[in-house]
């Protein structure tokens, strides 16, 4: 991990880059493969499927008895586990909910607001080396919720053919419509166009890596909408001496972990906790199974030692991390002070897993940045908001003529006639 002490503020945007590749080099391989599938549908999936996953097989739909037999492969523990997870998130995001909005703006005027679910939408879940059963659970929990019809789940198979016995469980469990085997730019292409075997849908969900996150923003040129840019997985944590370092580092080590092109990042003003930190972490990392995947994205990450907490939260809403972690005897200051964090996690007993899993808030946030400007995703993430309006004859009198006013001030008379018609039969 690099090590990089009190930076001045010019030096933060080339400090705080992330070690993605350029947009550039990844928008030519997804342009190709959404052209394909778009003119050549199940084949150009097929195609697809066998060339980056191994898999040469018919693009079908997942039968409920594959699904039933995966489901019983799971153990009870685990069983029970997700269970609970479901659960809080069930009843976090049901918290969510809001009722009509309704006022009289003037007399006559009456203006009200209501939600309605978004018909089709769908999630795409990461599979490889950490098949991602729990997102399953952030994703068709708020749309279930919100009342969402068709829930279409695509998850790249592996080289049996098999999606995660997890996945497809915590997929029967939350009430997925449909589920097939597809990963990566070809599944976002398939929702993006529809393909024959697999409905077009409204709205793409799901986290996924570079490529996937290129093809969910090429999507929204096909009139598809999408939760966020959600790329690589990343963490920010603050920690200052009333910190534990093998706290910090654990916390760091579990967003390394989830791939090569992860970044964590520590902020502190404490020598003493960057060094505890830094040897800890090397510590840790022996004992992971995914060591060396941890190990490149800790090469990719920082420990960052600034002189104040003023300067620290600067540094930190410039990042705007993903995941931030607050571990400060001043954390007051740090909670009210962050305007860009995707979740924030409080306190020395508040890892970042619990988010990931089953504290009952989403972990589908946004990343690179874009929580300056996006939500992770939420209840509302599955809804539409309506306005209607209803004026009497009484609401037109009041407001017509400002209406007929501004028509004629922008140059639109039809606009204006609209109005005036109905004021003369009125009169």
């Amino acid at each position: 991990m690099q090590i990089i002490k009190n930076p001045n503020k010019e030096s933060w945007s080339e400090i705080l880059k992330r070690p993605t590749q350029t947009v550039e080099n990844i928008e030519i391989t997804v342009n190709q493969i959404f052209e394909d599938v778009k003119r050549n549908g199940d084949k150009a999936i097929e195609k697809y499927t066998a060339l980056f996953d191994g898999v040469d097989k018919k693009l079908e739909l997942v039968s409920v008895e594959e699904i039933q037999s995966a489901a019983n492969l799971v153990s009870e523990e685990l069983k029970v586990a997700i269970k609970i997870a479901k659960t809080n998130i069930e009843t976090f995001h049901k918290a969510q909910q809001t009722n009509k909005v309704e006022v009289e703006t003037m007399p006559g005027v009456k203006c009200w607001q209501k939600k309605r679910p978004i018909e089709k939408i769908g999630l795409y879940i990461p599979g490889g080396t950490a098949p991602l059963f729990s997102t399953v659970l952030m994703l068709t929990v708020p749309a279930q919720i919100a009342g969402c019809k068709e829930i279409i789940l695509c998850s790249p198979p592996n080289k049996e053919n098999k999606i995660a016995n997890e996945i497809l469980y915590a997929a029967q469990l939350c009430g997925v419509t449909k589920i097939y085997k597809v990963g990566g730019i070809q599944a976002i292409a398939a929702l993006t166009f529809g393909t024959g075997t697999i409905p077009q849908v409204y709205k793409i969900f799901g986290p996924g890596n570079q490529f996937v996150t290129v093809a969910k923003q090429l999507a929204t040129k096909y009139g598809v909408a999408i939760d966020m840019p959600a790329g690589p997985s990343e963490l920010l944590v603050f920690a200052d001496d009333s910190a534990n370092a093998s706290y910090v580092a654990s916390d760091l080590l579990s967003q390394a972990e989830h791939g090569t092109d992860s970044q964590v990042i520590l902020v502190t003003t404490s020598q003493s906790m960057l060094s505890e930190v830094k040897t800890e972490v090397e510590k840790q990392l022996n004992d992971l199974p995914r060591k060396d995947i941890a190990q490149k994205a800790i090469n990719n990450s920082k420990l960052i030692i600034v002189d104040s907490d003023e300067t620290a939260l600067q540094l930190i809403n410039e990042y705007a991390p993903e995941h931030f972690i607050i571990c400060s005897k001043n954390e007051d200051f740090f909670v009210k002070g962050i305007v860009n964090a995707g979740s924030v996690f409080i306190g020395n007993y508040t890892p970042e897993s619990a988010g990931d899993y089953a504290s009952g808030t989403n972990h589908t946030l946004p990343t690179n940045g874009f929580s300056r400007a996006y939500s992770g995703v939420n209840l509302d993430s599955f809804l539409k908001n309506i306005t209607f309006q209803k004026i009497t004859k009484e609401g037109l009198m009041n407001i017509g003529n400002s209406i007929e006013l501004m028509a004629e001030a922008e140059g639109l008379q039809a606009h204006k006639n609209a109005v005036s018609i109905r004021l003369k039969d009125i009169i």
